[in-house]
């Protein structure tokens, strides 16, 4: 296990390309994560729900997880997703993804714990088996996950010390995240996060520590994330303003919208996607395309991709 001291900033969730069998595409995901170097990235985080990580076998997750970790060789830490609703599943791909060197585990609530108790005895379980690794509880809303309240997160964070970081999910995020940094326990080093980075600029005038968003506008995000480093809040509410049109369609398309954008871009093979959804159709795509064309500036150029 790679533990760092603090994990912060940019961290996209890599989407699992398919090929047109519907099998994964490794070698548009290798592709992917180079891309994401390339952007400047903190990190990387794979599998998460943007992964459609709910449609793939517990085999191609340890494969796939296994790639990535191999393709990033140590360059920046990856957090491995390992949720699943069933707790042996967890703990096997918790273990797998801490002998390879993952700097954390993302693990879910599960949805059918409904209070503090049963979700200390779930994550204190996933603790002990993945030995003191760092984890990160994803917290997320119903029906996926459990939607955990602050004041239960508080608990389960008190009784649990390998949990680091808070994925925090369930909305009103910002308000969440401030209540979690206000009364968490000396363990959490920070909360990330998530939903596409659509709440982003409250989340990191709450004192985010990062951000989890998919991947299609990364060099976007990690622009963002260098003027909030910076302390150059205008720069910061201007790069998120122009995110905006993009990622309203992403709040609806989602996968489709991600691998529309990177198949047009180069960086895929196929747009297939495994999980059930809306798809883009050719208004929707010319959208799009006018969307991608007013931030052109903002985006790696096409010489400068893998």
């Amino acid at each position: 296990m790679t533990a760092l001291s603090s994990l912060t900033g940019v961290f996209p969730v890599l989407p699992t390309p398919f090929d047109a069998h519907g099998n994964p595409d490794t070698a548009s995901l290798r592709k992917l994560v180079d891309y994401l170097l390339r952007c400047g990235v903190d990190g990387l985080t794979y599998p998460g729900v943007a992964s459609e990580v709910g449609q793939l076998t517990v085999d191609e997750r340890q494969a796939l997880v296994d790639l990535v970790l191999a393709e990033v060789a140590g360059r920046v830490p990856v957090i491995a997703g390992v949720s699943s609703s069933d707790a042996a599943t967890t703990i096997r791909l918790a273990v797998a993804a801490t002998e390879r060197g993952a700097a954390a585990l993302m693990v879910a609530v599960p949805p059918d714990r409904k209070n503090a108790a049963e979700q200390i005895v779930y994550f204190k379980e996933v603790a002990k088996a993945a030995g003191g690794a760092v984890l990160m509880l994803q917290n997320v809303p119903p029906p996926v996950g459990a939607g955990l309240d602050p004041e239960v997160l508080i608990e389960v964070l008190q009784a649990v010390p390998s949990i680091r970081y808070v994925k925090e999910e369930t909305l009103p995020s910002g308000q969440r995240l401030s209540v979690l940094r206000a009364k968490a326990p000396a363990n959490l080093l920070g909360v990330f996060g998530g939903a596409g980075g659509r709440y982003i600029t409250d989340e990191l005038r709450r004192g985010a520590a990062g951000t989890m968003p998919a991947i299609e506008l990364a060099e976007v995000h990690t622009a963002l994330f260098k003027a909030h480093r910076e302390g150059d809040a205008d720069r910061v509410r201007a790069l998120f303003t122009r995110m905006l049109p993009v990622l309203n369609v992403q709040a609806v398309f989602r996968w489709s919208l991600t691998k529309y954008v990177l198949k047009k871009r180069g960086l895929i093979a196929e747009t297939r996607q495994r999980m059930p959804g809306p798809l883009l159709d050719e208004m929707d795509k010319a959208d799009v395309d006018a969307f991608l064309l007013d931030i052109d500036d903002l985006l790696l150029a096409q010489d400068q991709l893998p």
